[in-house]
């Protein structure tokens, strides 16, 4: 029983049909992992894919596909699979290379496809002599037999071609021993054997514990080196799973430099890194340069150029007060990314901890406009292929034509409570323009999973948000909403002409309308309106409340240039636009959820590089392997086995030949070795068909 069950697992393990059906998943895999892009941080997935997909995708290791572990099994039952193939096909392939076939039959000889029928012009004895002597000079190994029927010569011609099912076959099987050894399936072993943990990524270096730490023994690994310019490190991270593991090298590498260069659109051009690396064990020192397709190789580690990050840039900043009747700065600051500041003020009644995430100096986005998003008018929803390219990653190719930009600077910050959440912002430097209007862009997102909503604060005609401050303090300032309404009443209805009546009419909804206003911009209005006005006159009443507040905000803005000796403005489209741009901000400025909006002031950029430091025991056996899979291949399709069978009895020879491959030359072969024979023996060459026998 036991012996059948085992003698079934051999027979499906070793068959063809289980390799080439395990290849096939692997090859499905495969392009899984070249769409998809390959570990990149979650937050990206789950932003691509949606809260519904992305935990989904993550069960399946779809965004680590080649370190996945049904991938890392399939890849070990191809290796058991294909090594059993070999073992089971090697003693009857073998047999068969040596074999002549000299017991071949008449009856199966005149079977073959390719026969002819020779009547030689010299004795028998002669003619098994000539013959041979032809085998010979065509290149073959014969064989003389006497099988009771004639005296039988079998030849075999291109038997070596069978060694390319052994090359192909062992080819894979390195190659996939190869990848296995260069995964984190080592690592995964100690990981699942007990002996090393994970460790969350947001510590110190000085902090992870030891059972998160790999020494310079280990035998593979792929990891990141991070170091910002003038600083050191003899540290690698590995990530693995929802954690990370830290990874010593034998030596410590320098960054004494970090060069980049842009395209005229702020596109990285080239990037390299001038690194120094110290022996840690005889001290010796050596200077390098990495670049992109240039690594080095240090004591079987090689190092990458990778990409580049802020390596502690100093930014100035200014705190421009988004709290009612506190207008201005509310403090200028200076740090630097990585730092965290007090930021708090008692008498506004705020305390926060003021964390600098990021900087970057170049911002390149497509300022096309894209295409119209799902839904939006004028634009029919995308379907097909159209809506599978805006989910696919490095291996998808859109259509559409993008114009592609640097927007200038931008930092990344958050601003962390006394009770530890935290909400991050996302700052531009310079004015961004849509629509022929320029507006500086804010972000906010509550959570590292959400994408960044942006406000746009318009600028003013002198390229300044100064303006958009100016309207908004006033506007949403207690004491200053009389003097804003008084003003507005009476250029909308001067005194002296028995206006008296609407005037005060306008006062009161003027008042109520920017109370309303100042509680939550647009959606305090907007629930106004459907508690109190009839559906009917909903759209009129909207109407004049939008009215109400251009001309608060103009009257506000006019107020500003008043009290800074400013010249006045005459209200045009342009400015019309600007005032309307003003409200919509001023209204999203509701939900900042930040006591001030932070400007960058100016910056010294400090660049870090990342570089990727691999230990590659697998890469001999990988490339070995793709050699003996060429070597293989061309063994397989260009040495072709060819046997040749010449029965020659008293009064007759019988020509027939076989291939191992049916061939568009074969009839040809065939036909100039008859031709061949018959001159040799004197016999006349058959008049009939030779492709398919005579």
């Amino acid at each position: 029983m036991h012996s059948g069950i085992a003698r079934a697992l051999f027979e499906l393990l070793s068959s063809m049909r289980f390799a080439i059906s395990l290849l096939t998943i692997l090859s499905i895999a495969s392009v899984v992992g070249t769409v998809v892009r390959q570990n990149e941080p979650f937050n990206a997935y789950l932003n691509q894919f949606g809260p519904f997909w992305f935990p989904v995708f993550e069960k399946l290791g779809l965004y680590s596909v080649y370190n996945a572990g049904w991938f890392l099994v399939i890849l070990a039952f191809l290796v058991l699979s294909t090594t059993l193939c070999i073992v089971r096909q090697t003693a009857p392939m073998l047999r068969e290379m040596r074999s002549f076939r000299e017991r071949a039959r008449e009856a199966s000889l005149r079977s073959f496809a390719h026969r002819a029928s020779l009547v030689p012009a010299v004795p028998a004895a002669d003619a098994v002599a000539r013959a041979q002597a032809y085998l010979a000079h065509a290149g073959f190994a014969s064989r003389v037999a006497d099988n009771g029927e004639g005296t039988l010569l079998a030849a075999r011609q291109g038997s070596a071609g069978r060694i390319g099912y052994f090359l192909a076959h062992g080819a894979i099987v390195l190659i996939c021993v190869g990848g296995l050894l260069d995964g984190n399936l080592p690592l995964r072993l100690q990981v699942w054997l007990g002996d090393k943990h994970t460790t969350a990524g947001n510590q110190l270096i000085a902090d992870i514990p030891e059972s998160a730490r790999l020494g310079t023994g280990n035998p593979s690994f792929r990891g990141d080196v991070f170091i910002p310019e003038g600083r050191t490190t003899s540290f690698a991270v590995l990530g693995l799973a929802d954690g990370i593991l830290l990874q010593e090298l034998p030596f410590n590498v320098s960054l004494d430099k970090f060069h980049i260069e842009h395209y005229e659109n702020g596109m990285p051009k080239r990037f390299a890194s001038d690194i120094r690396v110290t022996d840690r064990t005889s001290g010796e020192t050596t200077q390098h340069t990495i670049e992109v397709n240039r690594p080095l190789t240090v004591d079987g580690i090689t190092l990458y150029q990778s990409s580049f990050e802020d390596g502690g840039s100093k930014l100035a900043i200014k705190a421009r007060s988004l709290l009612p009747g506190r207008p201005g700065v509310l403090r200028e600051i200076e740090g630097q990314v990585g730092e965290n500041l007090a930021f708090a003020d008692a008498t506004a009644g705020f305390s926060y901890t003021l964390e600098f995430t990021d900087f970057k100096a170049f911002n390149v986005e497509d300022m096309s406009g894209g295409q119209a998003g799902e839904g939006e008018e004028g634009s029919a929803a995308p379907r097909g292929m159209d809506k599978l390219q805006r989910h696919l990653g490095s291996g998808a190719k859109g259509s559409e034509v993008r114009d592609m930009r640097n927007i200038g600077p931008s930092f990344t910050f958050k601003l962390r409570d006394p009770a530890g959440q935290a909400r991050e912002f996302h700052n531009y430097m310079l004015p961004i323009e849509q629509g022929g209007r320029w507006f500086l862009y804010t972000g906010l997102r509550d959570a590292q999973a959400d994408a960044f909503r942006y406000m746009r604060i318009p600028v003013d005609e002198n390229g300044s948000v100064d303006a958009w401050f100016a309207i908004r303090d006033r506007l949403l300032d207690p004491a200053q909403r009389d003097t804003l309404v008084s003003r507005f009443a009476a250029r909308s209805f001067p005194a002296g002409r028995g206006q008296d009546a609407m005037r005060e009419a306008l006062v009161q909804s003027a008042r109520q309308t920017l109370g309303l206003f100042a509680e939550k911009g647009y959606e305090t209005l907007g629930g106004f309106v459907e508690k109190s006005v009839p559906e009917a006159e909903r759209g009129q009443a909207v109407d004049v409340l939008v009215r109400i507040l251009q001309g608060l905000a103009w009257e506000a803005w006019t107020l500003h240039r008043e009290r800074t000796g400013e010249p006045a403005l005459e209200l045009n489209p342009a400015r019309a636009t600007f005032l309307n741009d003003t409200i919509a901000a001023i209204s999203d400025s509701h939900f900042y959820n930040a006591p001030a909006w932070l400007q960058l002031d100016g910056f010294e950029e400090r660049h870090a590089t990342v570089l990727q430091a691999t230990r590659s025991p697998g890469m001999p056996l990988v490339y070995l392997g793709a050699l003996l899979l060429v070597l293989g291949v061309f063994a397989m399709l260009y040495i072709r086995e060819r046997r040749l069978f010449v029965l020659v009895k008293p009064n007759e020879a019988l020509v027939a030949m076989s291939s191992n491959r049916r061939a568009l030359d074969v009839d040809e072969t065939f036909r100039e070795h008859v031709e061949g024979l018959a001159a040799v023996l004197g016999a006349p060459v058959p008049a009939s068909d030779l492709r398919e026998g005579a």
